[in-house]
């Protein structure tokens, strides 16, 4: 018998997973760019090359090289500093100390499962949409909650349950840079986007804060909600048709234990939030800035630059609480076990942080992403590609890159340093970059092979479809993809044409 000849987007997939394969470790990946910056920093310093400092006029900026007797002095006396001083690592440890203990103790878990459990069933497409994107506040906690709850409440209910896998594995993966609260993530992008806007303005960089792209983050759970459950509902669910297998399943609601720590974890909550408040909305608030109007006070304020170890304490206090309740935490010492596997299972992430500060501090010390910005932005000017085109052509060309390197810091570490500055140069503010990355980011991560949770998912939809593949689940996934690419798209532009802010401080411009 002929084999049968794969289709065009099949075999596109199949290559796009062999050349995925064939990438190295973030890690190494960076460590190599790291080396690669050292020799091309040699190789251009003969040649002279020069451009003005746009943010400091009359100033001249040479590339310097690396290879030089002073070159290698810096690379050996600041590789410490490379490493403590990259941006994400201090404030995403710091966070994770407080989501940890709340994920370990069983409260991000109860929580999820509480929330979709109390949803009418007319509702639950729109409820399972809604606590995929919201869970990324627990960083990856939903990826190992949500799927399988997901299809066990759709088999539950009568409907395929790979339906309910998949809205689930949409919000969480698709929808991860959507939500209605701060978290780690905005933490770890904001401090590379900072440290980028710092190589054209040292100035602004220090008026950014990790909030930049609250507002519309937030706008944006409820455009996701609904229309990933538009395409579950729609698209997905209709393809799949009556679920046919033998798999049958009961819901299993929350114990007493577990409702009676969530109570007492969202009083905790509750006064956290308040005492927070009392920190910066009150005229005279020790957090409070001291310049401009009532809500430059609070945007310009130390409250805004503090945000991080608030997210960590008010994750931290409820997580402790649940867990006393739940008696998951009998002593200190369980609260330290729990931090300390927090931090152990970061150790990847370390490893990371060291090579990527490596290639990160070469970059800006050899003045490389300064002079590529300079002649990346009179390159766009002179051809005219501005504005919404310009932005519409760097989200699909990250989203490409997405299916590629799965990891957001990474890819992030990568082209901030090269895209903010060129952004920059063209009028428009690092907040809005961002927040273009984040969008492509997001959406391609649920048709990507090579997302760290792809075999995963495809392991829970083997409980329900024992042919379930890398095909099947990506052929499953792609109308979220394209749906959510899109409405994200067409929300960012109607965005920039209202002339909205992107959040406390974020404005979609950037003059000097």
């Amino acid at each position: 018998m002929a084999k049968k000849r794969k289709g065009l987007f099949q075999s596109s997939l199949d290559r796009i997973e062999l050349v995925g394969n064939k990438l190295p470790h973030p890690a190494t990946l960076f460590a190599i760019l790291a080396l690669l910056v050292i020799l091309l920093s040699a190789a251009l310093q003969p040649l002279n090359i020069s451009v003005e400092h746009p943010g400091e006029e009359g100033t001249t900026v040479e590339i310097n090289n690396l290879l030089s007797a002073e070159g290698i002095q810096y690379i050996f006396t600041n590789m410490t500093s490379n490493f403590i001083g990259f941006a994400p690592l201090g404030v995403v440890l710091l966070t994770m100390l407080g989501i940890g203990v709340a994920e370990r103790t069983g409260l991000i878990s109860a929580l999820l499962r509480g929330f979709v459990l109390s949803v009418p069933n007319r509702f639950i497409t729109l409820g399972l949409v809604f606590a995929g994107i919201m869970s990324s506040v627990a960083s990856d906690a939903g990826y190992v909650v949500l799927p399988p709850l997901g299809a066990l409440i759709f088999a539950a209910i009568g409907r395929h349950p790979l339906a309910g896998l998949a809205a689930a594995f949409a919000g969480v993966s698709g929808g991860f840079s959507a939500n209605l609260l701060l978290s780690g993530t905005d933490a770890m992008l904001g401090e590379l986007t900072i440290a980028a806007a710092a190589i054209i303005d040292p100035a602004y960089a220090e008026t950014m804060n990790i909030a930049m792209n609250w507002l519309f983050i937030s706008v944006s759970v409820f455009v996701l909600t609904f229309v990933g459950a538009w395409v579950t509902e729609r698209i997905v669910e209709p393809r799949l048709g009556a679920y046919k297998g033998d798999q049958k399943e009961e819901l299993e609601g929350l114990q007493a234990i577990e409702k009676k720590g969530l109570i007492w974890a969202s009083i905790t909550v509750v006064i956290g939030i308040v005492l927070a408040m009392l920190l910066v909305v009150p005229p005279n608030a020790p957090m409070r800035g001291l310049e401009g109007d009532a809500m430059e006070q609070i945007i310009r304020s130390p409250f805004m630059s503090s945000l991080v170890p608030i997210i960590a304490i008010l994750f931290f206090i409820p997580g402790i609480t649940y867990g006393i309740v739940t008696k998951s935490i009998r002593s200190d010492k369980d609260v330290a076990s729990q931090m300390s596997d927090t931090m152990a299972s970061m150790g990847t992430f370390i490893v990371l942080a060291f090579t990527a500060g490596q290639f990160v501090a070469y970059f800006n010390e050899t003045n490389i992403g300064l002079v590529i910005g300079v002649y990346g932005a009179d390159f766009l000017g002179s051809v005219n590609l501005t504005g919404i085109p310009l932005l519409i052509l760097f989200i699909l060309i990250t989203a490409f890159i997405n299916l590629f390197i799965g990891s957001a810091s990474a890819k992030w570490a990568m082209m901030a340093p090269v895209f903010v500055p060129i952004m920059m140069q063209l009028g428009y503010s690092p907040e809005l970059t961002q927040m273009a990355y984040r969008i492509a980011d997001s959406s391609t991560n649920i048709i990507s092979p090579l997302m760290t949770y792809f075999a995963i998912i495809i392991a829970f939809a083997q409980k329900y479809d024992k042919k379930m593949g890398i095909g099947t689940l990506i052929s499953t996934m792609v109308p979220y993809s394209i749906f959510f690419l899109f409405s994200w798209m067409i929300m960012l532009i109607v965005w920039m044409l209202l002339g909205l802010p992107l959040g406390p401080g974020g404005p979609l411009e950037y003059h000097p």
